[in-house]
């Protein structure tokens, strides 16, 4: 039966064909399923399938045969066009076109049919990519001409305009080249009168709902581009406003209506715009009285009802956006404008995320351009500089847009009050806070970050925070107003107290800081009074949450108050007892936080105090961390270590760190001293699972003590290698006797934590460890065997991860020190490594990425002694580095590329670069193309590209003096370099891809070496190739263009320093460190 299906010279058993894709499509078994499925995708992947196609569509009934018949053709449209005769281009697109009109003349087979309609009007825009307009000058004539022959044709006309339309503007950027969709474009402009006429004849003279309905639809797509005199200067704009009372049509007119708004073309159409709004509103008034409670409509609408809310807050945001100046002009229009602003508030307090984000990203743009506007008046010198004027030009301005921008203001002051509110009540929920009411309305610890809400909360917290420069005074009595409604039980609820503490949390930095202290001082205490009154443990878990939430996020205030800072963090000791979920984790992030930023004033003795706080809380610090978890201890003894961190005296420091480490170290003295006696101790798990914990403690005060930290490391250093180095054998014995399965172990697995924690723990001490070359000098000797010679002679199994890493930390923070050590270094795990992770892409994924990175500190630092390798351990070097870049785990192939982009710039230096690229270049060369045109390495585009202009730029840069052709497989010798590897790259691709004519290739290959000096040209020249050598159309293309992305986040992150409170306080680096 298959092979029946298989033979392709005489035409295909439909029947047949039918059966399989039944059984493809069926309910039977397993096997049945998979052999259609072999047979299916044979049949779609040989090259002469598709010659079939019209015999399959002409005798057969069934819809999903009929849908494979049209992927196969699809898949020849996109990619072998070109290549096909004009005769049989000319069949395809005469059957189709034919096909779509039989059907479509009916009005029951086109509604009966209309899914394999939509799909064969998909496939005839895909052939006007190819034809239209060069190769078929009359098709929209003869679509117009077609369309008027009847109502059902001429609704499937719009649906072909519409797609049309789609793909050229809306999917083009990745899926086509820059050049045709520029002539595309055009076309369309050119030909648009006689889409524009159809459509108005068919909206004044048509009675059939469906066609209206599709002309609407088309006109949506097309209004964002069309030459707007076809609006402005035609009934179009009038016709549309008659349509929008209509309910069967409210909502597609609303879209149409709103592209039209968000038109922006100067100031020729103004007074069309202030009549098109005007005549709306008044239309809006009778079918959305004003006064309704939007929320409450919306919550019991229905889905047309919601949907025609939705539309509403789109075409007030997109018409406000483009035209709210004109508004703003005079006095009637005021009126209308703020009317239409109080209805967009009411849209905003709907309870749907997709409405609200499209009102919150306006009020973020309007709240900005009159803050931008305020801010400006405020500082002329920032206006006169942006303006290109002088300062003293500047005052005489004053009258004029000064006058006028209070006068906004005071436009706007009532809106801006209520938008405060809005912002206050709606605030979404911060990173830091843990504690979350889940569906039964239970306090509950947070599983997982939610990014919606947290990309919601940044916007908002801008946006509170341009209102809050704006009238400082109207923010602060608002939030007071409804924290004191919280004390008096009038408005409490858990809701709403946590969208007004993250409020408050949210403007930390944007007030003067007297009024900031004034502010805080009256919100702490009203939060501390409401823990007192407030019964119940989730309603005192809730506030607990806020408060910490709030005072993490001022810490300006705090280092300015110590009796408050000390209440604060006697508070948070007191949550660190509190067993409800969450609670505890969000004292100990808390206090962390605090201490960050305010630790000198633990170390310095307070008015009216005895001693230093940091040696009050070390005395009672076995009582404060009784109840918590070990990882919140650790959490704990980081922060204590900022605070030792902080003392300036040797002596009184050292000290500190003893009575910090007091309780771990007598632990681990006593497992030691027992070792001693008898070294079974150690294997009791119980036992191991307490050595685990004292390291991890010992890590988290290493990381914020940094070289403080040594007389605590080098009292158990020697001790924590001894059992390291019997750890390794216990774990080693296991897997040679229990085989692989053994390593799944519980008994093994924790084994293998401690010796990991401990690489972590020396890891962190050397990196955390600022000029200390000698510390390196001191720790790295010691470690070579029980470490690196632990490693080598392990099962690859029992091989931590951690050990590559931790040379690598080692090697980027010594450097050149390091020279000598890296033979031993590679000759250790260079090899070993190798073996396990080159049988596949997916074995082993820590050990790839930290091997690869150990690789790039050596290549960086201690490239003197790659150089030094034997060519067998060089080439060993530089197939891994292939092999790294192969992968599809974006951090191991953007670690491969990164290391052979810093070896190519260090051997073009060297003196061994002749020898280097004649061994390499074309090696590279093509590996790279391979990656750059697979389509699954996107996200290495931007080091694609970097590495082919250094290999072309290197060509004639003079540091290449010797052929990289072989003299003995070449006749005649090149006059160059650039000319052969011009040569060898037109073969190469000119092989890789044979669907481009020779041409095609040779021309791209120019434009590389024109383009080679000009990086933003030679990368645009590389993507337009990506998407004729058709590998990379129809997929998401983002990646090509994540470069540019990055540059606009800097951008953005640099305006935001410039305004006080946009970059929390909490999150600024340590500029404004406590004195």
């Amino acid at each position: 039966m298959a092979e029946k299906l298989r033979d392709l010279s005489q035409p295909i058993d439909v029947a047949l064909l039918d059966a399989t894709v039944a059984a493809f499509y069926g309910t039977g078994s397993k096997e049945e399923r998979t052999a259609a499925d072999q047979i299916l995708r044979e049949l779609q992947n040989n090259p002469d399938t598709w010659l079939q196609v019209v015999h399959i569509l002409q005798n057969t009934q069934n819809l999903n045969t009929k849908f494979f018949a049209l992927q196969v053709l699809e898949g020849v449209i996109k990619y072998r066009w070109n290549a096909l005769p004009v005769e049989q281009r000319d069949g395809i697109k005469n059957y189709i076109s034919e096909v779509i009109v039989k059907i479509s003349s009916n009005e029951d087979s086109f509604r009966q049919e209309r899914l394999y309609v939509n799909k064969l009007n998909i496939i005839l825009v895909q052939v006007l990519k190819h034809e239209w307009p060069a190769r078929w000058q009359t098709f929209i004539p003869d679509l117009v001409s077609a369309a008027k022959s009847s109502e059902t044709i001429c609704e499937n006309c719009m649906a072909i305009l519409k797609l049309l339309s789609e793909e050229v503007f809306d999917f083009s950027r990745g899926e086509m080249t820059q050049q045709k969709i520029k002539e595309l474009k055009q076309s369309l402009n050119s030909e648009f009168q006689l889409i524009h006429e159809l459509c108005l004849y068919v909206l004044s003279a048509s009675q059939r709902t469906e066609l209206i309905r599709a002309t609407l639809a088309t006109l949506h797509a097309f209004l964002s581009w069309i030459p707007l005199r076809y609006v402005f200067e035609s009934p179009l704009l009038e016709t549309l406003l008659k349509f929008f009372p209509v309910a069967s049509y409210r909502n597609l007119t609303l879209q149409c209506l709103t592209e039209i708004a968000a038109l922006q073309f100067g100031d020729f159409y103004d007074m069309q715009y202030v009549n098109m709004y005007t005549i709306f509103m008044v239309q809006l008034q009778s079918i959305l009285p004003p006064g309704t409670n939007i929320p409450d409509a919306y919550a019991n609408g229905s889905n047309e009802e919601q949907a025609f809310i939705q539309n509403l807050a789109l075409l007030f945001t997109s018409f406000y956006k483009a035209h709210i100046r004109i508004l703003e002009s005079t006095a009637e229009n005021r009126a209308a404008l703020l009317l239409g602003v109080e209805y967009l508030i009411g849209i905003s307090y709907v309870d749907d995320t997709e409405v609200f984000k499209v009102c919150l990203d306006y009020w973020n743009s309007f709240i900005l351009d009159l803050f931008e506007s305020h801010h400006n008046l405020e500082n002329p010198s920032v206006a006169a500089s942006m303006m290109g004027l002088q300062a003293p030009l500047l005052r005489g301005m004053v009258d004029g847009p000064g006058s006028q921008l209070l006068q906004r203001r005071q436009l706007y002051s009532g809106t801006l009050s209520k938008l405060r509110m809005l912002m206050i009540c709606r605030m979404a929920k911060p990173e830091e806070v843990l504690i979350v009411e889940d569906e039964n309305g239970n306090i509950v610890r947070e599983t997982m970050k939610d990014n919606d809400v947290l990309v919601q909360y940044k916007i908002m917290r801008e946006t509170l925070i341009y209102l809050c420069h704006l009238d400082h005074v109207d923010t602060e009595q608002q939030m007071l107003k409804k924290l004191n409604k919280q004390l008096n039980g009038e408005d409490w609820s858990w809701s709403n107290l946590n969208t007004l503490c993250w409020a408050v949390g949210s403007i930390s930095g944007s007030m003067m800081e007297e009024q900031e202290n004034r502010f805080l001082v009256l919100v702490i205490r009203d939060l501390l009074n409401l823990t007192e009154i407030t019964k119940g443990k989730d309603n005192k878990a809730v506030i607990a949450s806020n408060i910490m939430y709030v005072v993490g996020q001022y810490p300006r205030f705090l280092r300015a108050h110590w009796k408050f800072l000390k209440t604060v963090v006697n508070k948070l000791f007191e949550f660190m007892h509190e067993t409800h979920p969450g609670v505890q984790d969000m004292a100990c992030d808390t206090f962390l936080k605090i201490v960050q930023k305010c630790k000198r004033k633990f170390v310095i003795t307070q008015v009216g105090e005895n001693e230093p706080f940091v040696s009050e809380l070390l005395s009672g610090l076995p009582n404060t961390i009784a109840d918590l978890e070990p990882h919140q201890i650790h959490i704990f003894y980081e922060s204590v270590g900022h605070m030792i961190q902080a003392e300036p005296d040797p002596a009184k420091r050292d000290e500190y760190l003893r009575r910090l480490m007091d309780l771990p170290n007598q632990k681990w003295a006593e497992i030691i001293g027992q070792a001693s006696q008898s070294v079974d101790v150690l294997k009791d798990q119980d036992v191991i699972r307490t050595v685990l914990n004292i390291l991890q403690t010992n890590t988290s005060a290493a990381s914020s003590l940094g070289s403080f930290f040594f007389p605590q490391i080098s009292l158990i250093f020697l001790d924590m290698l001894r059992v390291y180095r019997m750890y390794s054998e216990l774990i080693s014995n296991s897997i040679a006797e229990g085989g692989p399965f053994a390593s799944r172990t519980s008994y093994v697995k924790i084994l293998r934590s401690v010796k990991r924690e401990t690489l972590k723990l020396i890891e962190t001490f050397l990196d955390k460890s600022e000029d200390q070359p000698q510390i390196g000098k001191q720790f790295v000797p010691p470690m070579m065997d029980p470490i690196l010679g632990d490693y080598a002679r392990n099962l690859a199994d029992a091989r931590e991860s951690e050990v590559l890493s931790l040379f690598a930390t080692i090697i980027n923070k010594y450097k050149s020190l390091m020279m000598e050590d890296v033979p031993c270094i590679f000759e250790a795990v260079f090899q070993c490594t190798l073996e396990m992770i080159t049988k596949n892409f997916e074995d082993y994924p820590e050990h790839r990425l930290k091997f690869f990175s150990l690789l790039r500190a050596i290549a960086t630092h201690c490239f003197h002694a790659l150089i030094q390798l034997s060519s067998q351990q060089l080439k060993l070097v530089m197939d891994s580095i292939i092999w790294a870049f192969r992968h599809t785990e974006r951090n191991i192939a953007e670690t491969g590329l990164n290391l052979l982009l810093e070896m190519l710039k260090n051997f073009q230096v060297s003196e061994f670069c002749n020898q280097f690229q004649r061994t390499y270049f074309l090696t590279v060369e093509q590996e790279i193309f391979a990656v750059l045109t697979d389509t699954f390495h996107k996200p290495g585009f931007k080091l694609h590209v970097l590495i082919l202009q250094h290999l072309i730029c290197l060509l004639d840069s003079g540091s290449l003096t010797e052929p990289l052709w072989d003299a003995s497989a070449v006749p005649i010798p090149y006059p160059s370099n650039t000319v052969f590897v011009h040569d060898y790259t037109v073969k190469l691709l000119g092989t890789s891809f044979p669907n481009m004519t020779l041409a095609e290739v040779t021309r791209f290959v120019d434009g590389l070496f024109e383009s080679r000096n000009d990086l933003h040209v030679f990368k645009n020249h590389i993507r337009d190739f990506l998407i004729q050598s058709k590998e990379f159309s129809a997929q998401d293309n983002k990646d090509l263009y994540a470069e540019e992305a990055a540059a606009q986040r800097e951008r953005e992150r640099q305006r935001m320093l410039t305004i006080p409170g946009l970059v929390a306080p909490s999150e600024l680096q340590d500029e404004m460190v406590d004195s």
